[in-house]
């Protein structure tokens, strides 16, 4: 018996399970919504709402309580990561997701990223005042029920663990940004686009032969006996 052992353990310690929720809780933010397993998104609901609705108070007292459960290494944000080796189309995408992420929330272009010659992070808009400014005022006038999850009907190659997106209320229509998908789901969606291929070429060769043979033969005897005469 559990008794007074709430919450999802998700097979991980304490620290871990912890960090993992900082993490997830900061993408979300970030992202306005991530793509995870079912679990991890119930488990991350609650943990999301309780800063949000923090948040919503809006005095310093909340914003250190914020602070404290989002951790200070993710007290900014931890988008366009730009490598050291990357090529110019990388860069290119790394901005254009930047600037789209900075217009999906209305953040003000206030503070610019600042990178060392390694691509660390130096300088970046901070996480948290962006909950305070940008997310808990959207939810001024709701008691709670700030995320919602949403089943994909679709399964995670290797485990075959149930995938959904879970989001922020009034945000559906927005797409995920930086989802990109694994090697292997690549990999998955190239084989099934050339089997896809295969069938539809060997259909289309074999089509004119069934035409061929279920086609009736021409009656050509009027003709003969036209020239004949």
């Amino acid at each position: 018996m559990r008794h007074r052992k709430a919450g999802f353990k998700l097979g991980r310690t304490v620290a871990h399970r912890q960090a993992m929720l900082r993490n997830m809780a900061a993408s979300l933010f970030e992202h306005g919504q991530i793509t995870t397993t079912v679990p991890k998104a119930k488990a991350l609901q609650p943990f999301v709402e309780k800063i949000v609705t923090k948040a919503k108070r809006g005095d310093l007292h909340a914003r250190r309580q914020v602070v404290s459960m989002l951790g200070r290494d993710r007290n900014a944000f931890a988008w366009s990561y730009i490598a050291k080796n990357a090529t110019d189309e990388e860069r290119e995408a790394v901005e254009e997701q930047r600037d789209f992420v900075e217009g999906f929330f209305d953040i003000p272009d206030v503070e610019e990223i600042e990178r060392n010659r390694y691509g660390e992070l130096r300088k970046a808009p901070k996480l948290v005042r962006h909950i305070f400014e940008n997310v808990a005022p959207r939810f001024e006038d709701r008691a709670g029920g700030y995320t919602r999850i949403v089943k994909l009907g679709r399964h995670r190659l290797g485990d075959a663990a149930e995938l959904c997106v879970i989001q922020f209320v009034g945000n559906e229509e927005g797409p995920e940004i930086g989802g990109h998908p694994s090697g292997r789901r690549r990999q998955a969606d190239k084989r099934t686009a050339f089997a896809a291929k295969l069938r539809k070429d060997f259909a289309q060769s074999e089509a004119p032969a069934a035409v061929a043979e279920e086609a009736p033969a021409a009656d050509n005897s009027g003709e003969e006996t036209k020239s004949e005469e």
